[in-house]
């Protein structure tokens, strides 16, 4: 395998909605650039980039995946990323390593709600865009509907560089707008083409559309405006010159057309990706050194530095660190230095990959992207390079906003579960893992819950762990709001030495968050030193098991005030349970209640979705505590109690069609209603009684 350097480079994320043919769209270029010797499918599960089983029995790319194709003397790196939300933060790392972005849109549902997402996480990281056009051969594709849906999301700046000759079932090739030629295909998935004149009907069409290309060109560039003005029209040498300055300036984002099924269109995407996206030396990326802000050109005689952007946890291979070499150049069998965990590490094979597969390279220049096995302490976003060299600031990846309870199949995985979840969190930053300190569940969340689903499912295949999935238990908490005085005797006789033990307390509510805390106001020796302490511990044990319904008691306070010793009978067990007598009377008449936790909620939707939202939300016992417009996007503000929030993710995914998104986070407690109060201790009573039958 060649070794290429930073001006014959182009790294390219591939990008949209799912099902805009994006794994297929990958698939045939690397066919057309000989990378394979067979077409691969997505319906046949045969293609490069969707290796892994569960892509492959689903039909849809779930997590990036890095491929390379060799054209004109050129490498092009594709990383094709998922379609679905769920794994939106995968785009984001794929983005973070790449020159440009492909955005491939359907030709018949035109803009969808990924096609917006990604486009805008391509204006964070200032990348470069090429429109992709696909599946035009579909039943009711249109070229000029898909236009409109463009044009009115993304602006008129999008603007076609190519016509399709033909539509729906008579698509067959494409007329390149820049050169004014035809590329007739065949149609069998060869990607075979012959080089024609426009047809005669297409003419006055495509002559139309190439002076509307011609103007946009001009406008972005004030040199070539003044020459248009004066002229009409730009010679063919200022087209193209101009016409790639506008695409590399983010002024002009082209649009081509493809059928990646078909194979049709896609030779002449990959002359489009080496003429118009620029190599890793055009676009110096940004990084901070000695606390400076600083920029980093890819360059090979620079100092070597490399960015983790993508781990996977293969139960083979290890740790596999997926990496963009940024300068200098990376060599196999060294040793470098990760400034992000201050450690060395030592480098084994250096591979490039394609999908799966892995060819050993010697080394790996500025601007390319490969990767390593079996790194010991490096993961996603650590920076390799020279003690006191540049460090390329971590990804922010998004918080997690979905979780289950999960437990083990079989009782012997406990552990097994904990140190395989660790390694899928190292490959996906976006998944967590705890355990609820309350309800003791070990909860997994996520982005959604397809993407809990997909981790589940790895957890088997890859590890052989399977579990079981239950919505989390909601972490109630009572507590009391008045003040009594209770007292609690404990006293048995079975000859010999008896049992005795007695104590007045005095308990009161306290303020919320203040959990528990324990006052010893005895004076004298009513009850000895010795034995006080154990009264506190029966009143702890006792209040986490609960009194209405199961759940810890929280927010009070017990001040020990009076009680009664045997010199002979009194013991530490004694004065345990007199405590715990002593509490469950003082519960009786200190009108206890229960707590239930609320959370922030902040909700992205478009602005037509608001009113609706923000019903739903009020419906849920929602308080709303703000509204913020943000682009033609609202952000509403609001606090929900969290029994309400389990099934918002289906809810608003409905009535947004997807579009809208959501986070939250634990804010406070707060008081049940009444009517919902009696629910959750009807339903613990009933959980009881099973328990006790099943005891039986």
């Amino acid at each position: 395998m060649k070794v290429y350097d930073a001006a014959s480079i182009r790294n390219v994320t591939i990008a949209g909605h799912s099902g805009a043919g994006k794994t297929q769209l990958a698939a045939a270029i690397l066919f057309d650039a000989g990378m394979v010797n067979r077409f691969g499918r997505v319906d046949d599960g045969t293609t490069v980039t969707d290796f892994d089983e569960e892509e492959v029995s689903r039909k849809h790319t779930l997590a990036a995946s890095l491929a390379y194709a060799e054209w004109n003397k050129h490498k092009i790196n594709l990383i094709d990323t998922p379609g679905f939300g769920n794994f939106l933060s995968d785009t984001l790392a794929a983005m973070r390593v790449s020159d440009a972005a492909v955005v491939v849109v359907d030709a018949v549902s035109g803009v969808e709600v990924q096609t917006e997402k990604v486009w805008e996480a391509a204006e964070q990281f200032e990348l470069p865009r090429l429109v992709v056009v696909n599946r035009i051969d579909r039943e009711r594709a249109s070229l000029s509907r898909t236009l409109d849906s463009l044009t009115t999301s993304f602006g008129r700046t999008v603007i076609p560089v190519q016509m399709p000759i033909g539509e729906e079932k008579s698509f067959r090739g494409v007329v390149d707008l820049v050169g004014m030629k035809a590329y007739v295909f065949e149609t069998d998935g060869s990607g075979k083409f012959k080089e024609e004149a426009v047809p005669a009907a297409m003419e006055a069409d495509a002559k139309a559309a190439r002076d509307a290309l011609i103007e946009m060109v001009a406008e972005a560039d004030d040199t070539l405006m003044e020459k248009f003005f004066e002229e009409g029209t730009l010679t063919q040498d200022e087209l193209v010159g101009g016409l790639r300055a506008a695409v590399l300036g983010r002024r002009i984002f082209p649009l081509f057309c493809t059928s990646s099924i078909l194979n049709v269109g896609v030779p002449t995407l990959l002359d489009a990706l080496i003429a118009y996206v620029p190599a890793p030396s055009e676009r110096p990326a940004k990084g901070t050194k000695g606390g400076q802000d600083v920029e980093v050109t890819a360059s090979e005689s620079a100092p070597y530095a490399a960015f983790v952007w993508k781990t996977v946890a293969d139960p083979f291979a290890g740790r596999i660190s997926m990496f963009r070499v940024m300068s200098g150049s990376i060599k196999a069998d060294s040793t470098v230095y990760n400034i992000t965990k201050e450690t060395p590490e030592r480098l084994g094979h250096l591979v490039l990959l394609q999908g799966k597969a892995q060819t050993d390279v010697p080394e790996i220049k500025a601007g390319d992207i490969g990767a390593v096995a079996k790194l010991k302490e490096t993961v996603t976003n650590d920076t390799l390079t020279d003690k006191g060299g540049v460090a390329f600031n971590p990804m922010k990846f998004p918080e997690p906003v979905l979780s289950y309870a999960i437990e083990p199949k079989s009782r012997g995985d406990e552990d097994k579960i904990s140190s395989s979840l660790q390694r899928l969190q190292e490959e996906d930053p976006t998944i967590r893992s705890s355990r609820e300190a309350q309800t003791k569940e070990l909860l997994l969340s996520g982005q959604g819950q397809l993407h809990i689903e997909v981790t589940v499912a790895k957890l088997k295949r890859r590890f052989g762990v399977e579990v079981n999935l239950k919505p989390p238990k909601i972490p109630y908490r009572e507590t009391i709001t008045a003040a009594t005085d209770a007292h609690g005797r404990h006293k048995k006789q079975t000859g010999g030495h008896g049992q005795f033990g007695d104590c007045s307390i005095r308990m009161e509510p306290l303020p919320r968050g203040s959990d528990f805390q324990f006052v010893d106001d005895i004076f004298g020796g009513s009850i000895p030193q010795t034995f006080r302490p154990a009264v506190e511990k029966g009143i702890q044990e006792t209040r986490l098991r609960g009194y209405l319904a199961g759940y810890p008691v929280v927010d009070f306070k017990v001040t020990l005030v009076d009680g009664k010793y045997h010199d002979v009978d009194s013991n530490e067990l004694s004065f345990r349970m007199a405590g715990r007598l002593a509490f469950k009377d003082a519960m009786t008449r200190c009108k206890p209640t229960i707590l239930e936790p609320i959370m922030n909620v902040e909700v992205y939707a478009p602005s037509d979705f608001a009113g609706d939202l923000m019903g739903d939300l009020n419906g849920r016992r929602g308080r709303i505590a703000g509204m913020d417009t943000r682009g033609g996007m609202t952000v509403i503000k609001a606090q929900v109690p969290m029994s309400e929030m389990l099934t918002y993710e289906q809810q608003l995914t409905s009535a947004t069609g997807g579009r809208g998104s959501y986070h939250m986070e634990y804010s406070h407690y707060e008081e049940v209603p009444s009517h919902i109060q009696s629910k959750v201790v009807a339903a613990y009573k009933a959980e009881k009684g099973e328990a006790a039958e099943d005891e039986e």
